[in-house]
């Protein structure tokens, strides 16, 4: 179905935030293919940070930690054409167009350059957010092959990020917490993320570890903190926050306790 940002469930979305200013942190179910219509969206992940203004097109792998920060710009809220790219879509076109590598997977954000048929593709969208029922399943079928069609055409690597599009991957728990340590989130969450139960993410997180979760992570987070306070000069209010800490005293006590003095009291 298509709708607005209210319908979860809709596999194309027109998302809208109405706010000067709104920050989540995500980890998308499905990969999606996205247009920024209107405002700004800065998506910050462990190794690089981007930048989205009105115009621009990416596809977003699914199962990443990412902050999302979304702002007005040029006095225009900001709105972007959102479609959901599930597994049982990808299976579908994948069994009526066979798929073809030309590298390794693709794990990360891909943009693309303005193209005659993603403006077309994109246009054609924006007519059916003002429908007052829900757009009929052939339509969306249609829409999703027209966007994957088009994604081929202008971009031969397109099939290395659908490399795998199986539900039931799972990703190497230790290359996944090193990235994405300093994300605020349960173990519950981290364990969902990694395709595992609380319990069988905290029995592998042993295995690859030797330590348990919670310890792992908060000495992981102080390190950084110390790096980005000693050599980067940064300040403690700064870096709280984006480093998994929900306020600067529960911070500033963990690093006491770690390192013996306070972050303001660096040697």
């Amino acid at each position: 179905m298509a709708g607005q940002e209210q319908s979860k469930y809709a596999e194309i979305l027109l998302s809208c935030i109405e706010e000067n200013y709104f920050e989540a942190e995500v980890a998308l179910p499905h990969h999606a293919f996205a247009r920024v219509v209107s405002g700004e969206m800065k998506v910050i992940q462990a190794d690089k940070t981007y930048s989205f203004v009105a115009g621009d097109t990416l596809l977003f792998p699914r199962n990443q930690l990412s902050t999302l920060i979304k702002n007005p710009l040029n006095g225009q809220p900001y709105k972007a054409v959102v479609i959901s790219l599930t597994p049982e879509r990808l299976k579908d076109f994948y069994t009526k167009n066979p798929i073809h590598f030309t590298g390794p997977p693709i794990h990360k954000i891909t943009t693309f350059e303005k193209d005659p048929m993603l403006e077309s593709f994109f246009a054609s969208l924006i007519p059916y957010f003002d429908l007052k029922t829900e757009l009929p399943e052939r339509i969306v079928s249609m829409k999703i092959e027209e966007a994957l069609t088009i994604l081929r055409a202008i971009d031969r690597n397109t099939d290395n990020f659908f490399a795998n599009f199986s539900q039931s991957d799972k990703p190497d728990i230790a290359d996944f917490m090193e990235k994405n340590y300093m994300f605020n989130l349960t173990l519950e969450k981290f364990g969902y993320l990694t395709g595992r139960s609380l319990t069988t993410f905290k029995r592998d997180f042993k295995k690859a570890f030797n330590s348990s979760p919670q310890k792992w992570i908060i000495q992981k987070r102080l390190e950084l903190a110390h790096y980005q306070l000693s050599e980067k000069g940064r300040k403690p209010k700064d870096l709280y926050l984006e480093i998994g800490f929900e306020n600067l005293s529960h911070f500033s006590f963990a690093f006491k306790k770690h390192f013996g003095y306070a972050p303001t009291e660096l040697p």
